[in-house]
């Protein structure tokens, strides 16, 4: 996997720049997607340009081949002590980040940080190095999905939910396609905009997003609905998850009076206001059980539920689960909730 060459000498004999390298430390789970996204730019970069301008190398803790969280492995090129010292290092992560931060990796990234030039996080990754407290002081961001129970887990952090963060030395990258973005913002930083564009042409990627476009698809996208009024009223639903506010409310803040909204839900949905707003409720609710340490009681505080009782009693009729079982049992894959529960 590793792609390094030494400096290159220019027409005129003189020694151009040596490439810019980048180390990808991979831990279990990691995402394929997010790791591809960000080394394949590079790759073309090189191609289009007709110079090697960019090394990279693939590090694990251990040197071991690892497995991505779709069950491909990948084989490393050292251990991550093994890796010299400059260039820019980036942690790719994906599924259940928390229980690979392992103290002997943690402390390894302490040492890391000191030696890299620049040091990052890729989808899960922010919270790794969050958890090795290498994010404090500097803006960072995470994969949506995780983006609530980051907040919980580290309150002290100053997190955002654009695409990517570049703060100083530190790189964070929300994940999915987002480091096909990244990538191309540094590749036109460090040799312009022709080749940044070259470089997704190459990739058919059509055009570049900026960092602080949204990660997440729109309301209109994410649920095929094209009623103004209605999507206000799914955007109230979900700006207010821990205080939830009445039905009647949501109506009047979307413009609808309660049985318009009724009907249109109904048509929609197949199911009433509340019913889909509770949805959303639980489904936050679950992610907080899987990804933070909070007690059931505050998990259930933060999604709306003043009685824990009436939280199991949803929850339950939701997933088949209680809250403290599903804590408990094996981490898996999770359907989106509007499959799950349809």
């Amino acid at each position: 996997m590793a792609n390094a060459a030494p400096a290159a000498n220019g027409a005129n004999g003189v020694a151009t720049a040596a490439p810019k390298n980048f180390t990808f430390l991979l831990v279990p789970e990691f995402s394929m997607i997010a790791f591809t996204a960000a080394i394949e730019p590079l790759r073309a970069a090189n191609r289009v340009s007709g110079k090697t301008l960019y090394s990279w190398n693939v590090a694990t803790l251990d040197g071991n081949d690892v497995m991505a969280s779709n069950g491909v492995r990948v084989m490393a090129d050292r251990k991550l002590v093994d890796i010299a010292a400059g260039g820019i290092l980036l942690l790719c992560a994906g599924l259940s980040p928390l229980a690979h931060a392992r103290p002997d990796l943690l402390a390894a990234m302490r040492l890391q940080a000191r030696r890299c030039e620049a040091l990052g996080g890729v989808c899960t990754g922010s919270i790794i190095l969050a958890k090795a407290g290498l994010l404090d002081g500097y803006r960072c961001t995470v994969h949506w999905e995780d983006l609530v129970s980051f907040s919980e887990n580290f309150p002290e952090l100053e997190i955002t939910s654009r695409l990517y963060e570049i703060d100083r030395d530190r790189i964070t990258c929300s994940g999915g396609t987002a480091p096909l973005d990244m990538m191309i913002h540094f590749i036109a930083l460090d040799h312009g905009r022709e080749l940044a564009t070259g470089v997704a042409e190459l990739m058919v990627h059509h055009f570049a997003r900026e960092a602080h476009e949204p990660q997440r698809l729109s309301i209109l996208e994410r649920t095929g609905v094209r009623h103004p009024k209605l999507l206000q009223a799914i955007a109230l639903m979900e700006e207010a998850i821990e205080l939830p506010v009445s039905v009647d409310q949501i109506a009047d803040g979307a413009g609808l009076s309660p049985r318009q909204m009724e009907r249109l839900f109904r048509m929609h949905f197949q199911k009433t206001p509340s019913r889909y707003y509770l949805g959303l409720r639980l489904a936050r609710a679950r992610h907080l059980l899987g990804h933070t340490a909070l007690p059931v009681v505050q998990v259930a505080l933060a999604t709306g539920f003043a009685s824990p009782a009436h939280f199991t009693k949803c929850y339950r009729e939701a997933f088949g689960n209680t809250p403290s079982a599903e804590r408990q049992s094996p981490v898996k894959a999770r359907l989106p909730l509007s499959e799950e529960t349809s």
